[in-house]
């Protein structure tokens, strides 16, 4: 998602707009656009949390082989997302230099803000839908057709109801609350999204303590959604967003619940921890006048003994993990 691309109230406080493109893609076709192999090609970056969810769910679920994807760089500019890591500066498979440039084939004047992760209709080279929060349920839900042998549920029907109710709760506190903090304006609603943030984290530490994950006893949409956050939090949102009461990895049971999933097939081979900190440091200039990025923090962490797996629970269930990622698609590793 272009992370400024919101509007502020009378306090200055950080109020994300809503996407809008947010048609869907279903298997039956109700919605007038149905699910089908090697038609539509998913935009992502390996900077943004909410296209990182997207990319977890599409490799956990196997979707590699029907739905492609197309990673934008670190780096944008007021035309938007740039394939600036692609031979010839352009997506391989829409031909396209810019983001953008999907979303005006959608609508020749489109003027609200060009996110990922982005669904691209391979057919006509338009964009279908920008709704990341309903994305990832319908690669869940209407993609099953085409999930791999193996795959979990993870938006299993009997826990539908609570993991909407923590989703609701860590998209205002923590996954859009982080911004909140980094955008604010002034001081009041600054300190407002802060403590919200914080109480937050406390009341989920208190819930992971005791279970390796956040609904039933293995991995949900909800943990994905929470990690995204995580996974970036002493990188960038401590010290870049103002998130600095402590450091995840100040936090015994959230930083052991991330690496845990980190070193989870699917969620640690979608990061890239230099593309996170080149994009934020980069691109908020209003933040980081300089472009200045850090050095810092050593990643290797990320890979030291977690010891969740004392805790009932396994990450797919009775499934399988997925397989290593295209060669296409591969991150480089972290060393220990």
């Amino acid at each position: 998602m272009v992370d400024d691309q919101a509007q502020g109230d009378t306090k200055r406080a950080f109020v994300r707009k809503p996407v809008a493109l947010d048609r869907r893609v279903t298997a039956d076709g109700a919605s007038g656009i149905r699910v089908e192999p090697n038609r539509y090609r998913l935009v992502i970056a390996r900077a943004c949390p909410w296209a990182n969810r997207a990319a977890i769910s599409r490799r956990l679920l196997g979707l590699e082989p029907v739905l492609s994807m197309g990673i934008a760089g670190p780096l944008h500019d007021d035309r938007s997302w740039r394939f600036h890591l692609d031979p010839g500066d352009r997506d391989p498979v829409l031909g396209i230099e810019y983001l953008g440039e999907a979303y005006r084939a959608a609508d020749p004047d489109f003027s609200a803000g060009i996110t990922v992760p982005a669904l691209v209709d391979g057919t006509d080279g338009k964009v279908v839908t920008n709704g990341f929060a309903q994305l990832t349920l319908d690669f869940a839900t209407e993609w099953r057709e085409f999930h791999r042998d193996g795959a979990p549920d993870l938006y299993p029907e009997r826990h539908r109801a609570e993991i909407d109710e923590i989703n609701e709760a860590v998209y205002h506190d923590v996954n859009n609350g982080v911004y909140k903090c980094g955008f604010a304006g002034s001081q009041e609603p600054y300190e407002e999204s802060y403590r919200a943030l914080f109480a937050r984290l406390d009341v989920l530490t208190e819930r992971l303590a005791t279970r390796r994950y956040l609904v039933g006893d293995s991995i949900t949409e909800a943990d994905i959604r929470l990690w995204v956050t995580l996974v970036r939090f002493d990188s960038v949102y401590h010290g870049h967003f103002k998130c600095n009461r402590s450091t995840l990895s100040a936090m015994p049971v959230l930083w052991a619940y991330a690496r845990d999933l980190f070193q989870t097939p699917g969620f640690g081979d979608t990061i890239d921890f230099e593309q996170i900190k080149q994009h934020y440091y980069g691109v908020h200039r209003m933040i980081n006048p300089t472009g200045v990025v850090p050095l810092g923090p050593d990643p290797s962490g990320w890979l030291t003994a977690h010891g969740r797996e004392q805790l009932p629970g396994t990450p797919f269930g009775t499934g399988t993990p997925p397989g290593p990622p295209p060669q296409s698609e591969r991150v480089p590793p972290l060393t220990p």
